[in-house]
């Protein structure tokens, strides 16, 4: 019998919700070492004390984010703030190691449109052009390939996930599209932040950033590549009293006679080798719940007159970040891509 091969990951960034969710799922991996956490916070802290879920899965203590710390690492998630892993990339790339970016230092091809969304200069503009944009469902051929690859947020998860087969086959227009967006506070990140306090965010329900939020130009540039021109994309994030979780309501208008079995069947299709896009019977309502804590996207189509409407449902922290970058991390080092990730969703 042929003894696996492990490889060797170290996680920049450990003590988000984000790293310890790469941890709780790389626990289970088959495949997978975590050589080195770290955490410019909490150095010298057992990874256990501060996530007792996490306690006989890991024997690591926080280290400093330095070059030698990752020295025996095969591969790299920067689960970081924006404009901290375009600091360490350039180096890291030439020891060998392979990097995957959940910031979204690498998600923007053009470095003008970066620097103006995320107010502040790149430092290696010269990798945004190879940095492979890591939605699977799209670019599996060229992640496979990849030694960096740009994790895709999770609004544009799943709102490109919902517009894709039809924006495919050329049968919405693409001049006038709308995502209203929902996200549970998670998504804002584990700091001091009075807006998602329990007591702000609780039985509350608000939008937010509608003019200005950055995941825009990410998924416009994801929707252009299946168009003539720039599509005209009104998209409104809101935040709901749930800790994890998004539901995106995606809307299009038709450009042909089309019927919603015909749509459906489009649907099916497109997806029905993807292990991680559930397509629901046509006119289902998903649920935030039908995926937390699981790597799967689920979709339903319903059409209402003329108008297309897909609704969309991830778990922002799986799909939409740490599940997702290890089902590109298994694409990357050629291991079957749903390893560590063929857990089911958490009820209730």
């Amino acid at each position: 019998m042929t003894k696996k091969t492990m490889i060797k990951v170290g996680i920049v960034g450990g003590t988000g919700y984000t790293g310890v969710e790469l941890l709780r799922l790389l626990a289970q991996h088959p495949q997978v070492q975590v050589q080195t956490v770290t955490s410019r916070t909490k150095v010298g802290t057992q990874v256990a004390d501060l996530f007792p879920n996490l306690r006989g899965h890991f024997d690591l203590t926080f280290t400093e984010p330095t070059p030698e710390n990752f020295t025996d690492c095969e591969l790299i998630f920067f689960a970081t703030p924006n404009g901290t892993a375009m600091q360490s990339v350039p180096s890291l790339l030439k020891t060998g190691k392979k990097i995957i970016d959940l910031s979204a230092d690498f998600r923007l091809k053009e470095v003008a449109i970066w620097e103006q969304w995320y107010g502040m200069e790149h430092t290696c503009p010269h990798l945004l052009e190879e940095a492979v944009y890591g939605l699977p469902e799209i670019n599996r051929a060229k992640i496979a390939k990849a030694r960096l690859v740009a994790n895709p947020g999770c609004y544009p998860t799943a709102v490109q996930l919902g517009f894709l087969p039809l924006l495919e086959a050329g049968i919405i227009d693409p001049q006038h599209l709308i995502a209203d967006a929902k996200s549970g506070v998670s998504g804002a990140g584990r700091k001091a932040n009075v807006a998602t306090l329990m007591a702000e965010a609780g039985e509350n329900f608000k939008a937010y950033n509608v003019s200005r939020h950055r995941h825009w130009p990410e998924i416009c540039q994801g929707l252009n590549a299946y168009t003539e021109k720039p599509v005209n994309l009104t998209f409104v994030p809101h935040l709901v009293p749930m800790i994890r979780g998004i539901e995106a309501t995606l809307y299009a208008n038709t450009m042909r006679n089309i019927n919603l079995e015909e749509i459906q069947t489009l649907f099916t299709q497109r997806y029905q080798n993807e292990p991680f896009v559930d397509v629901l019977p046509a006119q289902s309502h998903p649920e935030t719940r039908n995926v937390r804590g699981a790597n799967m996207c689920q979709l339903a189509i319903h059409r209402p007159h003329n108008t297309i409407v897909i609704l969309s449902v991830i778990d922002n922290l799986v799909k939409g970040a740490a599940g997702q970058a290890i089902q590109n991390m298994n694409i990357m080092c050629g291991l079957p891509e749903t390893s560590g990730l063929t857990g089911a969703a958490l009820l209730p």
